[in-house]
């Protein structure tokens, strides 16, 4: 299958579901982890138990979710809990093995800005906010971060630090004795960057048909290394394509499907 054949974001989004293993505990984000999630349990990992942080356990959505308070979560659900019992009995006693999560920065080590952009008194943009993602960063088993990359989303210097990956790297992060083990991947529309295991600075070590090293380095805000011989991540596969094509599709029909309101008005 060539490139033309599929674009960045079903790459991105084939590429992230492959990192999930089947029967694992997934903490899922609203968006592009939630389809990687999603088509992961269509395919190859049909045990795989997705948790969203409005306390649904066991997701098996037909749609994607337009927010975690979808009511497509509830009604697929093996349980339902209190939100505070997500984080203190699932999240905090090491229950979840991945935690998704995406972010409006990233820099060299991990760390993750969904704050602000711009000077936190005087913003240039007010993010939606940190949420559940500091928890998911430091308590999660492993983390994945989905992001398109470019070079105001991949900084030299975050405008604001909500989510730790390896902080300072060299060993910053398990000097804090944060209990989860960090960022395992960042999956971009370019490749897939990992954290070199002496530094914990990210390192691209995986890129995508026809992607080159040259065009990854334009798009990121820190002089990137790369592996010695970056890999080339397979192209989807068919039957790939037709399961996440057919999940959108069903999703874009069932958020945009009329809504009929009858209303009785009194004789």
């Amino acid at each position: 299958m060539s490139a033309a054949d599929y674009t960045r974001d079903e790459m991105m989004t084939v590429t992230a579901a492959r990192q999930l293993r089947n029967g694992a505990v997934c903490f899922v984000g609203i968006g592009l982890p939630s389809a990687a999630c999603n088509l992961a349990r269509l395919t190859h990992a049909p045990d795989l138990v997705l948790v969203y942080e409005s306390g649904t356990v066991g997701v098996q959505p037909v749609v994607l979710p337009l927010s975690i308070g979808d009511s497509e979560l509830a009604e697929t659900a093996t349980c339902i809990v209190p939100l505070p019992e997500i984080f203190t009995h699932y999240l905090q006693r090491g229950r979840i093995d991945v935690g998704f999560l995406g972010a409006a920065q990233i820099d060299r080590f991990g760390n993750l800005n969904s704050t602000v952009i711009g000077d936190y008194a005087h913003p240039q943009v007010r993010l939606p906010g940190a949420g559940g993602a500091p928890e998911i960063a430091a308590y999660a088993r492993e983390v994945l971060v989905v992001m398109k990359q470019t070079a105001r989303s991949f900084v030299g210097q975050l405008d604001f630090r909500t989510s730790c990956g390896y902080l300072e790297g060299a060993g910053a992060r398990q000097a804090r004795r944060l209990p989860g083990a960090g960022p395992k991947a960042v999956i971009t529309d370019y490749g897939v960057l990992r954290p070199d295991p002496t530094t914990d600075e990210l390192e691209l070590t995986a890129l995508y048909p026809g992607v080159t090293i040259d065009s990854a380095r334009a798009a990121t805000g820190w002089p990137l290394r790369t592996a010695r011989t970056p890999e080339v991540v397979p192209p989807p596969e068919r039957r790939e394509l037709e399961v996440l094509r057919d999940l959108h599709a069903r999703t874009r029909a069932a958020h945009t499907r009329p809504i009929k309101i009858e209303i009785e008005v009194p004789t």
